[in-house]
Formats: C-alpha cells, structure tokens, sequence
C-alpha cells in the first residue's frame, strides 16, 4: 500500500480529510509537470477567450440560469481560481483501493491533486460513503477534465455518474449572493 493508514483507519477526530500531499509528499506547486505533459493552460495565463461552452441543450439540468453559470465562470476567471474535481463516493469496503489507485496516479503525474474523507470524515459528516475528489486544476479545460473522467472510468472502475464541481462553487458563501443555488454542495458544472 502507498499509504502508511487508509482512509478507513483514520478515526481521530478532526482529522476529516487525507490529503494526496500527506503521503505523496508533493505539494501542490511541485507538481509543475502536469501542466506541459497533459498540454493544460496554467489558470494564470487562462483568458476569457478560454471560457467553457455552456451547453445549453442540457440547461434544464444546471440549477440555475446559464448566465449565472456563465458569471461564475467569469469569477473564476476573476480570481484565477480555477480547478475542480470530480466526486466519487465509495463504501468503507471499496473505498481504500480506489484511495491507493488514486495517490498512485498523482505520484505519476497522471492526476493533479485529490483528496479522500477519513473514517472520522465520513462519520462527522453524517455519510455512509467516503468521498474521494479528484482535482483538475483548471476546469475550462475540458479535454483534461474529460481525461482524468475516463482514467477514473478505465482504470479505477468507476462506472456510476459522477459530478464535477469547479472550486469558485464551494467559496464559503463569499459569492453567494452572484452564483445563487452554483454553492449548494449538490451543484455541479458536469455530470458524466
């Protein structure tokens, strides 16, 4: 195993999130290679010429209005805070295989960033699932967004739909009033 515990064996409390940090060893700014390799624009040099497409033959199933999503592309834009991640939920029983897979595919280089909810997460949160996120860090680029979606497919097995929600979403309620029902945890940009 990568990991000295799993994310089912650590039940101190406090402790709701293992980062990929705390057993790869990387920070998130060591992992400077990921942005040549997998051809991705840096958020910093990201223009409004790179704002996603909204696809508005699925704008029924967005929870607010695609200008509103639109605005808060443009905020992400604003901020350069620009990753996301994908969310998988797994049962304690399968969780820590997908965990190791997952920190695996970061020390590669293969995935960005992720993060997975400890026992005590899972408990504290009131879940039956462990969450494991899967980080991009630059949502308007779809192509690796859709690539690290199909690695997670391909690879680890995940079959179910999954959501993706860009990280300007979950701002503490600072932009709560511009996006609306976007900071709602349900919310997502994609769902595949």
């Amino acid at each position: 195993m990568v990991t000295d515990r799993s994310p089912t064996a650590i039940d101190e409390a406090g402790w709701h999130w293992l980062r990929v940090k705390h057993v790869t060893g990387f920070p998130r700014q060591a992992r400077d290679a990921y942005f040549p390799t997998h051809d991705v624009t840096r958020p910093a040099a990201t223009t409004e010429a790179d704002l996603p497409e909204i696809d508005r033959s699925r704008a029924d199933a967005l929870p607010v209005a695609p200008e509103t999503v639109r605005d808060a592309d443009r905020l992400a834009l604003e901020t350069t805070y620009l990753s996301g991640k994908w969310l998988v939920e797994r049962p304690a029983a399968a969780v820590d295989d997908l965990w190791e897979g997952v920190v695996e595919d970061v020390a590669a280089g293969r995935f960005w960033d992720a993060k997975v909810t400890t026992r005590a997460g899972r408990e504290a949160f009131g879940e039956t699932a462990h969450a494991v996120l899967v980080f991009t860090p630059n949502y308007f680029d779809r192509a690796d967004v859709d690539r690290v979606r199909r690695r997670l497919r391909e690879v680890h097995g995940v079959t179910e739909e999954i959501r993706y929600r860009p990280d300007v979403y979950t701002l503490d309620g600072v932009h709560e009033d511009r996006l609306g029902a976007l900071t709602d945890s349900a919310a997502s940009r994609f769902r595949a």
